[in-house]
């Protein structure tokens, strides 16, 4: 212990001291230490770690957790606070697989667990906090803790935030860090956690709060962190979402045995405000979240009223309410609702600082509301409260109010009794509040509170409707106006209140308005409400007794509400009789009857604000009951008359038969002079709205009395006793008639339009009273004058239909109307051109003139309905029917005037609809079909439309016999396009210009054929009249002419009756509403609509349609084509096609071949429909879809891959291929089972969809640009979408799928087509062995031997890829296999002569050798010797041949130990490699033999036996035979050996050729023909002379100065002349030949002294001759052999002097030399001279000879030396001086 003390003492006092961590962590986790050694050896590693350097430290740091396991909880706190500072520090690995990772921390879920708390709680450290032991915990958890806790817990001090005083205390440790210390550990930890060392699911919660911190470098790398993970979190784990809300809330001390237990200074407080705003975000994005009860609401509420909340986290706990609302589930909501809104009134009531927030808050209140109406049905205040706030907030908060109760609305729409009154007191109180939002709110309440027959509700709306603002008045008047009806089930809710309840109340509450200030002033008169409110009033009374009458309320167009008139009538008159019986005599009595009572009002309103709407209603009521009601009025006559001065024109007309109605109910003398008063107020041109007004009264005065007249004559009461009707009155009645007659044709267009009007009106009633004929006003005249204004272009359209109209009731008043013949073929004339409404209006005019006086126009419209009428007994019939019906079938119809025509078709159909029942028309059935037929062909839809009507009535009308006759007739009509057979007279032209035969894309008879040819495939003909009622909904019908014909009715009974149709039906309207052909698409469409009202029948019939389609789909007209591709493309949008899977692939053929279609409309809506299609499949290929994705995948692949991709179109190929792309992308693992199909085709498709042209290109390149442009073809197939695909697939690949697949691959690698497939094939076999190098092994052999076939393709390229597949396969192979194939590669070296194989063997073993080094290695024996050998391929200047010697090279070098020691190493193997090269059949391989064995004797020194004896064998009997090209190499590799080695040949070995034998074999080469080859021998053969020391002088100058001499000038004599280059070529030759032959005599100088005796005289004659007359070369030649002479003369030795012949030989020299030493051009020469000299003087000097230099010799060398002097190379000079002195000095 004293050692350790003193220890501590030396060790603290300095900090760089290293301690020995290592040893000590290998001590403290060694399991056999006692506790004692561990306490004490972790002080040391406390001390010890962080004096470490940072790299040591990082290496260290998985020892540090793994010493944690099993130790005391202190310790393993000081382990992690040593490890934490280090993380910032550490290396990950880029890819995080589980092996590399430094921290091996899946096996030590405790560890993690530990570790992951600590790191938690470093994070939540604030910077710079110091722990202050003695400062006592304020009570900061009151709120939650209870007092016993506060009490226990007082001497523990004040953790930070979200931490426990232990917490704070372990991360505090015992030397604290600084803030920038501290920055740096958080960092580290979110380094750590980025690089996934722990589960993620665990660190989720860590990444949050870091984000949350202080420090900016810490929270930006968490946020990235987080965003990064963001979508691969499942925010809706509970172990995640527990964790948030643990940290969010801190331990919070619950009532509960837990609670109790967590001992003080464990305790956790609850994290600061600034983490829990990064908390609350990410429990908005969970589900989970909103369903934790009860941390949910805890959260809640301390965002809201916690102590230390900002308005930032109130408004994000306001979101997470309302992320409550949205997502927690019924079961989960129902205890949490009154809680969340106590929290929000709480907040609403108190919190009054941000209106952003309190709209938030209110909206929160509406959602609760939509959630859980039941928490609010009590609570009415909660309302009122809203309202309240609503008239006092600020604008911005308003909407939320307002958007808040109108959520709210709901809860209350079942109210009842007490709750209900104080609810409508609420909703009046605030109808008339400023606000206009109030209001607007209010009306939703009043509306939707309440049922629609409730009547003090409807009565608020009704003032609401008086409002001034648009958006409540507008509101108000839409949901009174609403009219019940709209579909069934509506109908049963939408009741509205009784009329007299209705009428009561109202007239209640305006007598008590009246006496109050809410009264409305106008001028004069003073109104229980304003007008808009009172207008509103009184339509919506109308619309309650049109409802208490049975029928539809109305209040939208006067017209229809005429049409209930006899229906209200009769509801009045039982009204008035029941209230009238009871009525009490008084006064009173009489206002008490609510129909009095809306009288009442109505005149009130009207004398106070008039109102088109209101004097109607007026009209009405006393329209309906003139004998009781009218008769009330006849004092207010003055009255009347005011209104029909009014400045509207249609007010008039009203006041004026409201005139006529009351003055027909008094008679006598008081009539007489109303009418009189009226004809002179209509004569006064004073003011033309007078007249006006008078005019129609009189009219309709004198219409009403001729009527009435009618109905006495027809009751047979004797006219002349009755007093109203006397001669005298009859006078007046003409008179009057005529007054209106003579304005006719008054200037102002106004007034004739009312003297028509009237006119009509006295015309419908009864027989004009004028004369027929004759001068003046008659009515012939009339008549004439009338027709006359139809065609006129002055007159109005106004005018025009009233003129009709007016014609047209003559016959119906007057049984003997003298003209009516006259005036229906006058009406018939007069079609103008593109007056359709006209001539509807005609067309009525003719029917009612036709029939004559048992038209339904007689009868009195506000008592009787047309249906109800019937002609009165003993009227003169006066019908034409037969007679005009012949005049339109015969003559209009078939004029050749198309507006004729189009006339003609409306006018019949307005007889056939008014006159069905007819005897006429129901004879004629046949002939009126024909017609309509006929008319089916015209261009202008209206005809056509107008026709098909008429059809259908047409076969209404028929009995069953008539029916199926019509039914074959029409069939036939429209399919064979054969006209109807009409009797013609040869100048009508029955249709124009071919519209019969207007085809598919003129509009013509095709959607009848279309409807037709429908109807018949169903097999029921007789349904064509179903559709043809359904197909055509032409705006003409909407008009109210059109709508008299009430097809509307007729359709819907069409439509019921094709119901049982609808299976058959449905497929082919489908189809039909996308036909390009706009008529019957819309045609086809109405009826869709019609027919198919429930959504889902398309899902129903799914399987029929597609059927349907797919059959349409080739189909023989490309419309129906057309059609069926853009009804495909959108059935397939967005339906789940689950059921159709099986379907697909026909879809996609058939699609294919439309996509190909010779019409290019077509063609587009095949692909549109494609492109739907592919993206519809690549959804279904989802792995989420489960099976039905395995199937899609397998029913898809075949297709796509045999048909799509191999199609000839290309636009097809390119949309298959994309869509395989996005299948794989989206299928991933699903598309395992499927990868040996689709990998094989994918491949084939790489060349497939290769531009053509490349290929073409690629013939015509030279080799490099074929070279450079495959490899860019090539590349760009390997980044093809198509490669994309077959790498996603690559990954799924394992031993079950590669058994099938390798075949294939192999198959496609030996006879695939294209640089694609084959390149791409290598590429996925490289993949091959790096995913899945295990599964490959049993396979390999197959690929290596389908390689093989690639590795000799023509194309470089493949070749390349094939090589580098090759290279990777090898790894994956059996050793046996890789034998094979290099036994088999070094086969094709040795013995194949085409280039093509080397080249293969050169890439393949380069490949080997890069990519798997490790084979190569241990096949080391086979390789490197080939690549000793190929590195000598003897280049010519071929580009490739280089490159491979560098290949080979690169291998060599690469796997021996340097060069010399590769050969020692592979010798043998080396020589019997060599060996066979030179016995090789190839001269090429020969040589290169030749050359490697060369470079094996120069790189070793000496070559030891029996190596030495090998290689000279095999180089001699290489030498033997012919010579060919390349033998050079062997002569240079014998003097290359010998030269190496002389000094082993000297000794004897068996087996090794003798010197000698070497030497016969070389000399024997010298004599050979070929010069070049002579010239190498003579070289060679000089060498080995040289070497060995030889004397074989004789022999060899025997062969050599023959050439020598032989090349002299002399003996060259006169040549033949040759062509320049051939001559150049010798000359070179010839200069070659005699340089070699100098330094060969030079080198086989011998030292034997009788050869030299015999020869040295001649060859020194023979040089000095060559020195003078040669060239520059062969000078240097000759004095380089000179030298060499010399050097090897044995007469400059003192033993062999003979002074006279070295005299001799120095004279001859010298004589000779002297020109070389002058030679003032090549200096090289001068060199060369000189030195011959100095050698030469060194020698004399040596041997003590200078007298055998003669003086002449020495005068001769003196002056050429002299002449150097001058040389321009200072060391020549410096030579020649020297030398030149040496001489003097002699002399």
């Amino acid at each position: 212990m004293e050692l350790l003390v003193h220890l501590n003492k030396r060790i603290k006092s300095r900090p760089k001291i290293q301690l020995p961590v290592e040893t000590l962590l290998v001590q403290y986790q060694d399991p056999a230490a006692v506790s004692f050694v561990t306490n004490f050896t972790i002080i040391y590693v406390k001390m010890g770690y962080p004096r470490l350097p940072v790299e040591k430290q990082c290496e260290l740091a998985p020892t540090l957790l793994t010493a944690m396991e099993g130790k005391p909880q202190p310790q393993q706190d000081s382990l992690m606070h040593l490890l934490i500072p280090t993380l910032f520090h550490m290396k990950y690995p880029v890819e995080s697989s589980k092996s590399a990772s430094p921290f091996n921390l899946a096996e030590k879920p405790k560890t993690v667990q530990l570790l992951l708390d600590f790191m938690l709680d470093v994070l939540l450290m604030p910077y710079g906090y110091v722990l202050n032991e003695s400062q006592s915990r304020q009570n900061s958890s009151s709120a939650q803790g209870s007092s016993s806790s506060s009490g226990g817990s007082s001497g523990i001090p004040q953790p930070p935030p979200g931490m426990s005083f232990y917490a704070a205390k372990r991360v505090i440790g015992d030397n604290p860090w600084t803030p920038e210390q501290l920055e740096q550990c958080k960092l580290g930890i979110v380094k750590f956690i980025e690089a996934e060392q722990v589960p993620e699911l665990e660190a989720v919660l860590h990444l949050v709060i870091a984000s949350s911190d202080t420090r900016h470098s810490v929270a930006t790398a968490a946020d990235l962190e987080l965003k990064s993970k963001q979508s691969l979190i499942d925010w809706n784990n509970p172990a995640i979402i527990n964790k948030m809300y643990k940290v969010y809330l801190g331990d919070i001390p619950l009532k509960t045995k837990e609670g109790a237990v967590l001992k003080p200074e464990l305790k956790r407080d609850p994290v600061s405000t600034r983490v829990k705003l990064k908390i609350v975000p990410h429990l908005l994005r969970s589900r989970q979240a909103a369903e934790t009860f009860p941390a949910n609401i805890q959260v809640v509420y301390d965002g809201l009223f916690g102590a230390n909340t900002n308005s930032k986290l109130r408004t994000l706990s306001l979101q997470f309410v309302h992320h409550i609302c949205v997502t927690c589930p019924e079961i989960k909501i129902k205890p949490l609702g009154p809680m969340l809104l106590n929290g929000l009134t709480k907040l609403i009531n108190e919190y009054k600082e941000d209106p952003k927030l309190l709209a938030m808050a209110y909206s929160a209140v509406g959602k609760l509301s939509s959630r859980m109406p039941h928490l609010f049905t009590k609570d009415i205040a909660l309302v009122q409260q809203l309202f309240e706030a609503l008239c006092k907030e600020e604008p911005e908060t308003r909407l939320a109010i307002q958007e808040a109760l109108s959520m709210m609305v709901g809860a209350y729409s079942t109210l009842e009794g007490a709750q209900r009154t104080l609810m409508e007191a609420l909703v009046a109180s605030y109808l008339i509040k400023p606000e206009v939002q109030v209001r607007q709110v209010a009306v939703k309440f009043a509306s939707t509170v309440f049922p629609s027959d409730h009547i003090p509700s409807r009565y608020l709306l009704l003032l609401a409707a008086g409002d001034p603002r648009e958006e409540v008045h507008g509101e108000a008047q839409r949901v009174l106006r609403c009219l019940p009806g709209r579909n069934k089930k509506e109908n049963a809710s939408k009741q509205m209140p009784s009329f007299p309840e209705m009428v009561y109340y109202i007239q209640e509450k305006a007598s008590h308005r009246m006496k109050t200030p809410a009264k409305y002033m106008t001028g004069t008169t003073v109104l229980p409400f304003n007008p808009a409110a009172f207008g509103e009033i009184v339509l919506y009374l109308r619309m309650c007794l049109a409802h208490s009458a049975g029928v539809v309320p109305t209040s939208q167009s006067l017209a229809d509400m005429q049409d209930h008139a006899p229906a209200i009538g009769r509801y009045i008159r039982t009204l008035m009789s029941g209230s009238q019986a009871t009525a009490s005599s008084s006064s009173k009595g009489g206002e008490s009857n609510p129909v009095q009572i809306y009288i009442g009002l109505l005149q009130q309103l009207l004398a106070g604000v008039g109102g088109l709407p209101v004097m109607y209603c007026l009209l009405e009521a006393v329209s309906v009951y003139p004998e009781k009601l009218a008769a009330k009025f006849v004092d207010k006559i003055e009255w009347i008359k005011s209104l029909m001065n009014s400045s509207k024109e249609e007010m008039r007309e009203l006041a004026a038969l409201f005139y006529s109605v009351v003055v027909s109910t008094v008679s006598g003398n008081e009539l007489k002079s109303l009418i009189e008063q009226l004809i002179k107020t209509t004569k006064d041109n004073h003011s033309p709205e007078i007249q006006h007004g008078s005019l129609l009264a009189l009219g309709f005065t004198v219409g009403r009395y001729l009527s009435k007249k009618k109905m006495r004559m027809a009751d047979k009461q004797d006219l002349e006793t009755n007093a109203d009707f006397l001669p005298e009155q009859e006078e007046l009645i003409q008179s009057a008639t005529e007054t209106i007659g003579s304005f006719l044709d008054s200037t102002s267009p106004i007034l004739a339009i009312a003297a028509c009007t009237a006119l009509g009106e006295i015309g419908r009633n009864g027989p004009l009273p004028i004369p027929s004929e004759g001068s003046g006003f008659t009515k012939l005249h009339l008549v004439e004058s009338l027709l006359n204004r139809i065609p006129s272009s002055k007159e109005t359209s106004k005018m025009k239909e009233r003129a009709i109209q007016t014609l047209g009731y003559f016959p119906v008043g007057d049984g003997a109307f003298p003209h009516q013949k006259l005036l229906l073929q006058g009406l018939m004339d007069s079609v103008e051109a593109k007056q359709i409404e006209l001539q509807f209006t005609i067309g009525e005019a003719i029917t009612s003139a036709a029939i004559g006086t048992s038209s339904v126009a007689a009868r009195d419209a506000w008592l009787v309905t047309e249906e109800e009428y019937t002609p009165l007994i003993g009227a003169k019939v006066n019908d034409v029917v037969a007679w005009v019906l012949d005049l339109i079938l015969n003559k209009q119809i078939v004029s050749p005037n198309p507006h004729v025509r189009q006339a003609a078709c409306i006018w019949l159909l307005s007889l056939v609809r008014k006159l069905s029942t007819h005897k006429e028309v129901k004879s004629h059935l046949k002939e009126i079909q024909s017609a309509f037929v006929s008319i089916l062909s015209e261009s202008d839809e209206l005809s056509q439309d107008v026709a098909s009507k008429g059809l259908g009535l047409v076969y209404e009308l028929g009995n069953e016999q008539d029916q199926q006759e019509l039914v074959s007739t029409l069939v036939e009509t429209l399919m064979t396009g054969k006209r109807a057979k009409h009797d013609v007279s040869g100048e009508t032209v029955v249709f124009q210009g071919g519209a019969l035969g207007k085809t598919p894309d003129g509009q013509g008879i095709s959607t009848y054929k279309e409807l037709c040819s429908l109807a018949s495939d169903l097999s029921q003909p007789d349904l064509v009249y179903k559709f043809m009622n359904l197909a055509n909904h032409h705006a003409m019908w909407n008009s109210r002419k059109g709508a008299a014909f009430g097809f509307n009715v007729i359709a819907t009974r069409a439509g019921e009756q094709l119901a049982p149709f609808l299976p058959q039906l449905v497929p082919r309207l489908y189809r039909y509403q996308f036909d390009p052909n706009l008529g019957i698409r819309q045609a086809m469409t109405s009826i869709w609509n019609a027919l198919v009202t429930d959504k889902s029948m398309v899902d129903k019939y799914l399987k029929e349609i597609l059927q349907d389609l797919i059959k349409n789909l080739t189909s023989n007209m490309w419309r129906v084509r057309e059609s069926s591709c853009l009804a495909l493309n959108d059935l397939l949008r967005g339906r789940p096609l689950d059921d159709i899977i099986d379907k697909l692939p026909e879809i996609w053929e058939t699609l294919f071949r439309v996509q190909d279609d010779i019409k290019e409309s077509v063609r587009k809506a095949a692909e549109l429909a494609l492109k739907t299609l592919s993206k519809v499949c690549v959804k279904m290929c989802d792995p989420a879809k489960g099976a039905a994705g395995q199937r899609t995948i397998a029913v898809l692949l075949p297709c796509l891959l045999d048909k799509g991709m191999m199609s000839p179109v290309t636009e097809v190929r390119a949309l298959s291929i994309n869509t395989l792309v996005k299948i794989s992308k989206s299928a991933g693992a699903m598309l395992k089972p499927h990868a040996p199909k689709l990998i094989p085709a994918l491949l084939e498709s790489l060349s497939v969809l290769e531009p053509q042209v490349l290929n073409y290109l690629s013939l015509r390149a030279t080799d490099q640009e074929k070279a450079a442009m495959d490899s860019a073809r090539l590349s760009a197939a390997k980044s093809s979408p198509m490669m994309e695909t077959i790498n996603m697939c690559l990954q799924y690949l394992d031993v079950s799928v590669l058994g099938e697949l390798v075949p294939r691959l192999c198959e496609l690698i030996r006879s695939g087509v294209g640089l694609g497939t084959k390149g791409g094939c290598a590429s996925v076999i490289v993949s091959l062995t790096t995913q899945c190098p295990q599964d490959l092994t049993p396979y390999s052999g197959k690929l290596m031997s389908a390689l093989l076939s690639g590795l000799t393709d023509r194309n470089s390229v493949i070749q390349k890829s094939c090589a580098f597949a090759m290279g990777h396969l090898v790894r994956t192979s059996r050793d046996s296999s890789t034998e094979k194939l290099l036994q088999k590669l070094n086969g094709w070296y040795m013995e194949k002569e085409e280039p093509i194989y080397k080249t293969s063997c050169a890439l393949t073993i380069h490949a080997i050798g890069r990519y798997s080094p490790d084979v190569l290695k241990n096949h080391a024996k086979e390789v490197l010797p080939l690549a000793f050998l190929g590195m000598h391929e003897i280049t010519d200047e071929e580009q490739s041949e280089k490159e491979e010697c560098n290949l080979w090279t690169e291998v060599w070098q690469e796997n021996v130990p340097g060069s010399f020691g590769g050969i020692r190493l592979y010798m043998q193997e080396l020589i019997t490699i060599t060996q066979k090269a030179l016995q090789s059949q190839s001269w090429k391989m020969k040589a290169q033999g030749a050359v490697a064995m060369a470079s094996i004797a120069k790189q070793t020194t000496s070559l030891v036996p029996p190596y030495l004896g090998m290689i000279l064998t095999a180089l001699l009997q290489g030498l033997s035979g012919r010579t060919w090209a390349g033998k050079e190499e062997l002569l240079k590799a014998i003097s290359c050996v010998v030269t190496a080695c002389s000094a082993e040949l000297e000794k004897s070995v068996p087996s090794q050729p003798s010197t000698n034998e070497i030497l016969q074999a070389v000399l024997k080469e010298c004599c050979r023909e070929n010069v070049k080859y002579k010239i190498v021998a003579i070289r060679c053969t000089a060498d080995v002379l040289k070497a060995t020391k030889e004397d074989r002088f004789q022999e060899f100058s025997d062969i050599v100065v023959p050439l020598i001499k032989k090349s002299s000038p002399e003996s060259t004599g006169v040549r033949t002349i040759k062509n320049e280059d051939e001559n150049d070529k010798e000359k070179e030759l010839q200069m070659e030949t005699l340089l070699s032959a100098f330094e060969s005599l030079g080198k086989a100088w011998p030292q034997n002294a009788e050869t030299q005796r015999c020869y040295r005289q001649e060859l020194c004659k023979l040089m000095c001759e060559r020195l003078k007359l040669s060239t520059w070369k062969v000078q240097l030649g000759v004095l380089q052999s000179m030298n060499a002479f010399f050097q090897g003369l044995m007469l400059l030795q003192e033993e062999h002097a003979d002074p006279e012949a070295l005299a001799e030989i120095l004279l001859e020299t010298c004589k000779s030399i002297t020109y070389s030493l002058e030679n003032k051009t090549y200096s090289s020469v001068r060199t060369e001279a000189l030195s011959v000299i100095e050698l030469l003087l060194k020698k004399l000097e040596e041997s003590k000879q200078w007298e055998s230099l003669t003086s002449e010799c020495r005068v001769l060398l003196i002056e050429s030396l002299a002449t150097m002097e001058t040389d321009n190379r200072p060391e020549l000079q410096e030579k020649a001086s020297l030398l030149k002195k040496t001489l003097e000095n002699l002399g």
